[in-house]
This record gives structure tokens, sequence and C-alpha cells, in this order.
């Protein structure tokens, strides 16, 4: 699986930005897809995880109400929905797929995307 990730840009404080992330391949849609990211000197961080059929999520507290994930199998494509962005969610944004769903969010992932850069100015 090979993940390709668009949609990062500039945008002011209180703004609103969609990622997205296309995936190669015939089995997308028997992975679990999530959203990570990393800002300059901090480690990798969780952002959002949807399960295969799309029928479970989860949020990290620092983005819950704000983010919203989901995901078209159709167009094998997960999209990451960024609003009432804050200046500290700058980093660059990776999508990743795995096949786990408990640890997914832990960091237990079998594909990154490339990243995309998201900065938010105050």
């Amino acid at each position: 699986v090979q993940l390709q990730a668009s949609g990062g840009g500039l945008v002011q404080a209180g703004g609103s930005l969609r990622l997205s992330c296309t995936a190669s391949g015939r089995t997308f849609n028997t992975y679990n897809m999530g959203w990570f990211r990393q800002a300059p000197g901090k480690e990798r961080e969780f952002v959002a995880t949807i399960s295969w059929g799309g029928g479970s999520t989860n949020y990290a507290d620092s983005v819950k109400g704000r983010f919203t994930i989901s995901r078209d199998n159709a167009k094998n494509t997960v999209y990451l929905q960024m609003n009432s962005l804050k200046p500290e969610d700058t980093a660059v944004y990776y999508c990743a797929a795995s096949l786990r769903w408990a640890t997914f969010r832990q960091g237990a992932v079998d594909y990154w995307g490339q990243g995309t850069q998201v900065t938010v100015s105050s």
C-alpha cells in the first residue's frame, strides 16, 4: 500500500483545512486508516483513526470536536477535516494504514504516507 497525502498549507487561526490521503492498491478497504502529526522538536503523535468500514473513529483529546476523520472506500481516500485551527496544530501531518485497531493509536502502523505540512498562524 502506498499512501499519498495532500491538502496542507498555511491558514490563519480559526480557519479550516481538509487533508486527503489516497492509497494505491485494491486492499484499501481492509485497512484501518489514521492521521498522525509531528511538530518541530516533538515526537509524532496520534490525531485520529477510522476503522476499515468507517463505523468506528478515535480522536486525540486535543482535536476532539474540531477535527473529523472520514473515508471513501470507493475512492481509496481518507480525509481529515480540520476546523477551528489553532497555532498549536502546526505540524507535518502523516496518514497511516494499519490492520490493527486496538493499538493503532499507539503507533502500530503498517504503512506511512509522506506527510503534508500544516501551518496555522496566529
